[in-house]
């Protein structure tokens, strides 16, 4: 979240930040709001100093009346202030952090620029099908039988695909490793305060989070959220940044909202797996950091030799934390386009550069070798998400005789002689 300081001493900045983002949040009320709790403090302070001065003289019934009728003003403001004190934290996780200068300002969440293109749509001597059409042909999603067992929008992965997915990890993983990322496998559940304070919303009719009933724990929809908290109230030492680490985990999504977006088969799912890239930096080699996990994404993707380009996202396409974010989206050949052809660009992974946002929700500071303590700065990418890369695999892939190549870079991790997914 922001400094509720640097919103005190820039409303106008914040507020127009806030419109440019799309964000639905009344930075007058939380002013307002902060005001009103720093005077109601400044009464506590005053009756507890009041309390305290008289504890210290011999009590007699005209002070014992009055510490009474102080001692119950007192609770109730006590009891005030904690309930405005938590409605100024939601207030300020619904307030969206600065954006890049170099973002482009628009209020149409697809108005994101190209960076780059790498390789050109597949096109093919026949008609493609689409991952759906080749999954059934093939035998390798299973959508009925989990649809019983789970409910809609779940899926058994089977043969080869089942295979294609740890492949996909132990790929993405031998990169990253090399590069230096500490491996690690997270929890799927996360507190609803880490949830919240990393900048997803775990509450209201529009929330993606997947709550745990009876406890204060959600099932995570990225690894970004686990990862975000593994340093909560710690202070890195400064020698020890930047930390990188590439996290394995399951993902939940509720889909809530999703009703009119592209979403056949896998594309939109309620439980996929993903490896995420996190790093913890000093905020002087945060931009430099976010270009790095960007390079990562490009080097995972042309090792698959999967047609992409790099879109910037616009300030009404940014996410809560993010000041700034980039995508990379793969040529589908399956997916409907805009014009009612065949064919599209889809988002495949994502990175952004979440400045001090999330550090200063999770108290993560570093100690700089002055000996002041700083909050760090935190960025996150997608390595890869198993479900939308498998499609752009099946898709891009596919032969005339509804086989399907498999990328060359993933033929060391399957089973010896695995090449090509054959009907069955």
């Amino acid at each position: 979240m922001l400094d509720i300081k640097f919103i005190r001493e820039n409303p106008e900045l914040v507020k127009t930040n806030s419109r440019n983002r799309l964000a639905a949040v009344d930075i007058d009320a939380l002013l307002a709001l902060d005001a009103g709790i720093r005077n109601l403090l400044t009464d506590v302070e005053t009756a507890r100093a009041k309390r305290n001065q008289a504890s210290k003289t011999k009590p007699t019934p005209e002070i014992i009346a009055a510490m009474k009728t102080l001692g119950e003003s007192l609770k109730s403001k006590e009891e005030e202030l904690v309930a405005k004190e938590i409605k100024l934290k939601e207030l300020l996780l619904a307030v969206p952090n600065l954006t890049h200068p170099s973002v482009k300002v628009s209020a149409n969440e697809d108005d994101n620029p190209i960076l780059e293109t790498y390789g050109a749509p597949t096109k093919f001597k026949f008609v493609p099908k689409d991952h759906v059409e080749l999954a059934e042909s093939l035998d390798l999603i299973d959508f009925n039988r989990a649809t019983k067992v789970s409910g809609a929008k779940f899926y058994y992965l089977k043969n080869e695909l089942a295979l294609l997915e740890f492949a996909l990890i132990q790929y993405a993983l031998e990169i990253l490793v090399c590069r230096g990322f500490t491996p690690l496998t997270t929890p799927d559940l996360a507190k609803r305060e880490v949830v919240a304070g990393l900048g997803f919303n775990p509450r209201g009719e529009s929330t993606q989070v997947y709550n745990i009933e009876g406890s204060d724990l959600s099932l995570i929809g990225t690894a970004e959220i686990t990862m975000g908290g593994y340093h909560r109230d710690e202070v890195l030492e400064e020698a020890a940044l930047p930390k990188k680490y590439v996290a394995v985990s399951h993902c939940f999504r509720t889909e809530a909202g999703s009703y009119s977006k592209f979403s056949k088969g896998i594309f939109r799912v309620h439980q996929f797996t993903k490896i995420e890239m996190f790093q913890f930096v000093v905020p002087e080699t945060a931009e430099k950091a976010h270009l790095e996990l960007l390079e990562i994404e490009k080097e995972i993707f042309k090792g698959l030799k999967l047609p992409f380009q790099v879109i910037d996202h616009c300030t009404a396409d940014l996410g809560t934390p993010a000041i700034r974010t980039y995508d990379l989206e793969a040529w589908l050949p399956g997916k409907p386009a805009k014009d009612g052809g065949q064919g599209a660009w889809a988002e495949i992974t994502s990175t952004s550069n979440c400045s001090d946002y999330q550090a200063r929700a999770m108290n993560t500071k570093y100690l700089k070798a002055s000996g002041a303590k700083e909050l760090v700065h935190t960025l996150n990418g997608t390595a890869i998400a198993i479900p939308r890369c498998l499609i752009a695999i099946l898709e891009n892939y596919q032969n005339k005789d509804g086989s399907v190549d498999i990328p060359k870079a993933l033929i060391r991790y399957l089973p010896k002689g695995c090449k090509k997914i054959k009907p069955k």
